[in-house]
């Protein structure tokens, strides 16, 4: 009887990993939403003049995702998916600030509320 062969599945981890290492990246969503979501930036993105360099020429543009599709039937079928869905439904929600980053890395101030004790009126007999 022969060798048996040998599996190979601990390669096809390490190759995941280089794939998304060099996957082009893509606009983050607080970039998306503080510049291409403004609606003079956002028509200038939906009308490009015409780009060789770029799928579809340039044409076919989401900007909520900020991919280029080769047609328009590719961009209206990526309207229609999840994976748009998804990103609009996470682009409804505010970004956060520069503060809100600092205090949950432990850096900022803490705005801490006064704790006051209520306090007994003896002319009202009642608690002020």
């Amino acid at each position: 009887m022969g060798r048996l062969r040998r599996s190979r599945t601990h390669h096809a981890q390490r190759d995941v990993h280089r794939a998304a290492r060099t996957r082009a990246r893509t606009r983050d969503i607080d970039q998306i939403q503080l510049i291409d979501l403004d609606p003079k930036n956002r028509a200038a993105l939906e009308a490009q003049a015409l780009d060789y360099e770029k799928p579809g020429l340039a044409q076919h543009y989401c900007v909520e995702c900020a991919k280029y599709y080769e047609s328009d039937t590719a961009l209206r079928s990526h309207w229609r998916s999840k994976v748009h869905k998804r990103r609009c439904k996470a682009l409804k929600e505010p970004a956060y600030t520069i503060e809100e980053a600092e205090r949950a890395a432990g850096l900022g101030r803490e705005e801490r509320r006064s704790t006051v004790l209520p306090v007994q009126d003896p002319e009202r007999d009642m608690i002020v």
